[in-house]
């Protein structure tokens, strides 16, 4: 059965496109099976991934309905078909690996979905739309035969995010270490169980299951978060990054993970302790990329996949960059694993 994945921070900046490439990229070369989802109307992962540089690659794109606009569009617009699964991009270079492009036109659905989701007296005429992206989803997951769904999410509050989150298995909360991802965690304390208590109550409400596309009964619960994006002095993050590195995983222990205890919202501290994750669930610390980000994104391939032709030197050099990605290559490996861990536990209990 496939594991839907949402990787979510309604702060920006924190790495969540850069960390779906990379991590489904890792799980890819374990074996796995993985559709990486662009529910990001930035489209940021599609460009990451597909390396478009025109106006018209991307229009061709389109003309294609490979995308999960085009997937969603028979619920939202009235179509007389079913939501059928997309036809993903196979990404080039990593066998198992899938793009789910996204598509600028998806902030349309919004308002939509929005008032579909109040559970007013309205919702009659909307009651196919809550639970249409959890379906399109599974079906694409199913034709894929997908093990791992990574959801890369808007850094927003939106009623498209409240329908990702609530309907994935587990969730990532990606964060940099600055004042405002602390904020962020603190503001999410509060956020997500009401989400939670709408998803419950959603799931029971007898027009939504008799719908054409169900809306499921889900508990998301928390994976881990993952720090990104500090400098690194003497194989240590720099002490301004160390200082609110350690206020991110105070507010994570203090402030997050009591309020998601009491909403069900976490695995058995066991299987967290299986994996060697602390009371910080801190799933892995990456620091800055440095030079490596832009042949990232040249050849559209993971810093740690970088090939020496793509690279582009030689000698001490090639020598020297080949040695910065090691580190990159551990924390990938290492937080797809747990990952793994976590959820093959998951399912098996």
């Amino acid at each position: 059965m496939v594991q839907k994945i949402a990787l979510f921070n309604h702060k920006g900046g924190v790495s969540k496109t850069t960390t779906t490439f990379n991590l489904g990229w890792m799980l890819a070369t374990k074996g796995k099976k993985v559709i990486i989802v662009d529910a990001d109307p930035q489209c940021n992962l599609t460009g990451m991934v597909l390396g478009f540089s025109t106006k018209e690659e991307l229009e061709e794109l389109y003309q294609k309905n490979q995308n999960i606009k085009s997937g969603l569009t028979p619920a939202f617009e009235s179509r007389p078909k079913l939501i059928e699964a997309v036809d993903c991009l196979p990404v080039e270079r990593c066998e198992g690996l899938f793009l789910l492009p996204g598509h600028v036109g998806l902030a349309e659905y919004e308002v939509q979905l929005g008032i579909a989701q109040e559970l007013s007296g309205s919702i009659q005429a909307l009651q196919n739309l809550p639970g249409s992206i959890s379906f399109l989803l599974q079906k694409t997951a199913d034709k894929f035969e997908a093990d791992y769904i990574l959801i890369d999410m808007s850094p927003s509050l939106s009623s498209i995010n409240q329908n990702l989150l609530m309907t994935s298995d587990f969730f990532i909360l990606p964060t940099s270490p600055d004042f405002f991802s602390v904020m962020a965690i603190d503001s999410l304390a509060t956020i997500l169980p009401k989400w939670y208590a709408w998803a419950q109550k959603a799931s029971e409400m007898r027009i939504l299951k008799d719908a054409a596309y169900p809306f499921p009964k889900v508990t998301p619960r928390l994976l881990g978060t993952i720090v990104q994006n500090y400098r690194i002095i003497r194989q240590e993050p720099a002490a301004a990054f160390q200082n609110w590195i350690d206020r991110i995983q105070e507010a994570v222990s203090n402030r997050l993970v009591p309020s998601l205890r009491a909403n069900s919202m976490l695995l058995a501290k066991e299987m967290y302790e299986s994996q060697d994750i602390g009371s910080d669930f801190c799933l892995a610390k990456i620091s800055d990329f440095n030079s490596l980000i832009g042949k990232s994104q040249e050849h559209q391939t993971p810093v740690f996949a970088l090939t020496p032709e793509q690279i582009e030197q030689v000698g001490i050099v090639l020598t020297g960059t080949q040695e910065a990605q090691k580190p990159f290559i551990e924390a990938f490996s290492k937080l797809a694993d747990r990952i793994i861990g976590l959820t093959c536990h998951a399912v098996s209990n």
